[in-house]
């Protein structure tokens, strides 16, 4: 029996500087443990991309999605749980005060702002993801530099 992927939307929210945000999940998470991520999750019944990347922001981070820049790429992959999910990353401007996110409690355990030469650090626990958090970090950092950012 076949199953289509779950649908993911990724934000790679993007500051003034052109660093980008990360955020490490907690220990305690089903898929990915301890491993850095970006901000996003699966889409909900009846939403579109867009109301599913604005509602991650809010609920991972307190900020507000205020603009979609470009799409950075398409993943699929299979979790540890045994599905399999497409995701499609986006590079984002948000609002809200950058300094203070409001990380999901229990979900994520501390961010960074990364530039382009900072990214060897989501090299930790690459074993769990395959190095896809870097491989989308690189991406997104390609298309940012070809909007001049």
């Amino acid at each position: 029996m076949s199953h289509e992927p779950l649908a993911v939307a990724g934000a790679l929210v993007v500051d003034d500087d052109g660093r980008m945000f990360f955020q490490r999940r907690s220990p305690s998470r089903k898929l990915f443990p301890n491993a850095w991520d970006i901000v996003g999750g699966h889409l909900e019944p009846g939403e579109t991309v867009t109301e599913a990347l604005a509602r991650e922001v809010l609920e991972e981070t307190g900020w507000r999605l205020s603009a979609v820049l470009a799409v950075v790429g398409e993943h699929t992959y299979a979790g540890d749980d045994g599905l399999d999910r497409h995701e499609t990353d986006f590079l984002v401007r948000v609002d809200g005060d950058l300094t203070r996110p409001g990380l999901e409690e229990g979900k994520h355990t501390e961010f960074r702002w990364l530039g382009p030469d900072d990214l060897a650090v989501l090299d930790e626990n690459r074993g769990l993801d395959d190095g896809l958090i870097r491989r989308i970090a690189e991406d997104g950092f390609a298309v940012l530099h070809t909007l001049g950012g």
